[in-house]
């Protein structure tokens, strides 16, 4: 899941583009120190979701569209993960939705904890 995940990442951060080459698997197994059946693995998944895919005897290859995909799947992640959570926890306080914007309001600007 790390290396899917890194992989991931390169491509929202647009480190990898569409159409363009991912690291071979024996360059990922030199440089996250792990082995080959952990990378295969993680590639694998982003097969299955159409991120990367393969072209046989060249390499692996960022999928066309690829980056809106993790976009789109990553928002409704982060509502599911961190939003309903929040706004759960904000409705067992009795927090209004005002003080809640206000509050990530706040956040924005100072970078710390301390509202």
């Amino acid at each position: 899941m790390q290396i899917k995940e890194k992989i991931e990442d390169q491509i929202v951060n647009e480190q990898l583009m569409e159409n363009e080459q991912i690291p071979s698997t024996t360059k990922m197994v030199q440089f996250y120190k792990v082995n080959h059946i952990t990378i295969s693995k993680g590639t694998n998944l982003l097969m299955d979701e159409g991120i990367i895919y393969k072209k046989r005897g060249v390499g692996m290859f960022v999928a066309p569209g690829a980056k809106e995909k993790l976009i789109e799947k990553r928002q409704h992640k982060f509502v599911d993960d961190y939003i309903m959570p929040m706004l759960q926890e904000a409705k067992k306080l009795g927090l209004s939705e005002q003080y809640i914007m206000n509050l990530i309001q706040k956040g924005k600007g100072s970078g710390s904890h301390e509202f």
